[in-house]
């Protein structure tokens, strides 16, 4: 068993979960905390799944929902009905476009590393962003070695290309960086997602993760517990710095399973601290998370 942690600021952060079999996670955590302990660090877990919330709870921890994930059950996923009529009509103008998908194995990802590479610094110059890091991918050519790799092709040159996650026994799939050029056509994101989608399908994978929408799902109610008023004040007023309901809505295109997730932290003063150094984690500083 093991846990992906990263030191950031007075915390810290594990990024999910602790990954092998029950019995053994647990007995880690609990290595886990004492080492903050005596390293005087607060312990963070970042987007920890329901399904571990009484580790937590056992730890001491203080649970915060974050938002949800978007996972499609693979076995009846289709483009057929009206609910998706929108996801197959990108598909058709996309593939009419000269849009065309493939799965490139780990082991020949080196041969078109280039072209991935120019979709990827087309993409960061288009949308004026830099790399983010932790919980989501940045461009990294010895990381992307370790993967199978969906891409699209137009006139035969990579348009984009998304590296594909396996889990669980190959039981769930995932893409994490996912990158398009300014060569691409039309919708190229809803043709990738898709045609990765209905590939997993194939290869008999149970789910596909399309990640988290975060502060989504929280309540509006006048009971609400403060953190959930708060996020969905930044929800509504920081629209315009990140599409929070944008993103929920894309994903929704997908008619998924929305599943928790959460953050666990030492006690409820502490979340806000380590809200922002999971924050700064992912920006790369934290002058580049203040400014997100």
């Amino acid at each position: 068993a093991f846990i992906m942690y990263q030191a950031s600021g007075s915390s810290w952060v594990c990024m999910g979960d602790p990954v092998g079999p029950a019995v053994l996670c647990e007995a880690l955590a609990w290595d886990f905390l004492e080492c903050c302990d005596g390293m005087a660090v607060s312990p963070v877990f970042y987007q920890v799944a329901p399904d571990n919330l009484s580790l937590y709870i056992d730890l001491g921890l203080t649970l915060t929902k974050l938002g949800e994930e978007a996972r499609i059950p693979l076995r009846a996923f289709s483009l057929a009905g009206p609910a998706r009529a929108d996801l197959r009509q990108a598909h058709r103008r996309a593939a009419r476009d000269g849009a065309e998908f493939a799965v490139v194995a780990r082991k020949d990802i080196p041969a078109i590393m280039p072209e991935l590479r120019a979709v990827s610094d087309s993409w960061l110059a288009e949308k004026q962003a830099g790399e983010k890091r932790f919980s989501l991918g940045y461009f990294n050519e010895r990381y992307l070695s370790c993967f199978d790799c969906a891409v699209v092709r137009c006139a035969g040159a990579i348009v984009a290309f998304a590296n594909l996650w396996r889990a669980g026994m190959d039981m769930e799939l995932s893409v994490d960086l996912m990158r398009y050029s300014d060569a691409a056509p039309k919708g190229v994101m809803d043709f990738l997602l898709i045609e990765s989608i209905l590939w997993g399908k194939d290869q008999k994978f149970q789910w596909f993760s399309l990640g988290m929408a975060p502060l989504s799902g929280l309540e509006d109610h006048a009971l609400a517990p403060a953190w959930h008023k708060l996020g969905r004040m930044v929800q509504r007023y920081g629209e315009a710095f990140y599409h929070f309901e944008g993103l929920r809505k894309y994903k929704e295109k997908f008619l998924p399973v929305w599943r928790p997730r959460y953050l666990a932290a030492s006690g409820k003063f502490a979340v806000a601290g380590a809200l922002l150094d999971a924050t700064t984690l992912i920006s790369g500083g934290v002058g580049k998370a203040l400014k997100k």
